[in-house]
């Protein structure tokens, strides 16, 4: 399944599943891919947000509130999400011949946008973009 991954999109996978441990999730969602994507700081990513002046550590924090924490158990494994596996499929589509990056997940990410981290960005992106009030 991350076989056309490179280096930096498997590093993001790999803190997505940490995070996933981390709040006692026995599945790795979109939002535990975001709060990797912005802890990675990839150039491009960042640039992305950037573009959409998006709050970085407002974003992170937002979506760590969002994830909350799971129940303490036994490891068995860790699942991917039915919405993960869209957004590596859209990366995937998005890259083409090339290997997927951390910009292809976090575009198909938004792509994908039925998430609670898309709409946390969404959000983000309205508050900075809105006229200010005259």
């Amino acid at each position: 399944m991350f076989s056309k991954f490179n280096v930096a999109a498997r590093r993001v996978l790999r803190i997505a599943e940490q995070e996933c441990r981390n709040h006692s999730h026995y599945y790795v969602g979109a939002e535990h891919l975001l709060v990797a994507l912005l802890e990675e700081r990839d150039p491009a990513v960042l640039r992305a947000l950037d573009a959409e002046a998006i709050d970085v550590p407002e974003v992170h924090a937002e979506v760590r509130r969002a994830l909350g924490t799971g129940e303490d158990r036994v490891w068995e494994g860790i699942l991917i999400t039915p919405r993960l596996r869209r957004i590596v499929a859209l990366a995937e589509e998005r890259a083409g011949e090339r290997e997927v990056g951390p910009l292809e997940l976090f575009e198909a990410l938004r792509c994908e946008g039925g998430s609670s981290a898309a709409e946390i960005l969404r959000r983000a992106a309205a508050r900075n973009t809105a006229s200010p009030v005259e």
